[in-house]
């Protein structure tokens, strides 16, 4: 009973405390220090505690990964376009189209640099640490939603926020389905991408997005 209360005290400090006091007013470095405390935290967790591995699975449930992600990613260009369209035409396929060097550059700083690590923290070490506090799969997969929302509260967009969500919704499904990092690693990175492709980008507040 001590352990769980720990843990569930940890989980409230690091992904729900700590990404609502980013978004106050308190001095840069201070935030930067908590930042990187948390993180050496988190990695002392993952490595000496849980002991995590992230090596490549070798049976991976690929034909059903596949056809699944497909079948949502077709629904999810279809709304974006139709999205798109509707708020300001003129931006969408605007960066593949006219700033191709830029499109491939920020797809794959993206990828490596924000899609990977966020998905070793809030889905492999998130369930692996704090699965064992709920008994309901369901409610996991919705506070993991929240909290991966959370993490992006200081793009101060509401846009954002509820993409997030949606995205937590259906990488945690995925993970849980599959417990492979690589395959939820793939599954945002096509959707964040294409978000970024079809003219998002700047909606969303990312660097390198902004009008053609």
């Amino acid at each position: 009973m001590k352990n769980r209360k720990y843990i569930a005290t940890e989980l409230f400090l690091l992904f729900v405390l700590l990404p609502v006091s980013l978004t106050l007013s308190y001095p840069f470095w201070i935030k930067g220090l908590l930042v990187l405390f948390s993180f050496l935290y988190v990695l002392v967790l993952m490595l000496r505690v849980e002991r995590i591995s992230l090596k490549i699975e070798k049976h991976l449930p690929w034909k059903s990964f596949w056809k699944r992600i497909l079948l949502q990613f077709v629904g999810v260009a279809i709304i974006t376009t139709i999205y798109v369209l509707f708020i300001d035409a003129n931006k969408l396929f605007c960066v593949p189209l006219n700033k191709p060097k830029v499109w491939v550059i920020i797809l794959l700083v993206y990828t490596f640099l924000s899609v990977w690590p966020q998905e070793i923290i809030y889905r492999t070490f998130f369930y692996a640490r704090y699965e064992r506090l709920f008994q309901n799969k369901k409610l996991l997969i919705f506070i993991n939603a929240i909290i991966f929302s959370l993490a992006h509260l200081f793009f101060r967009n509401t846009l954002v926020i509820v993409l997030t969500f949606i995205g937590g919704l259906l990488f945690g499904i995925t993970y849980l389905k599959t417990k492979s990092t690589l395959l939820v690693s793939i599954e945002h990175a096509i959707y964040g991408n294409w978000l970024f492709t079809v003219g998002m980008g700047e909606m969303l507040a990312f660097p390198g997005m902004e009008s053609c």
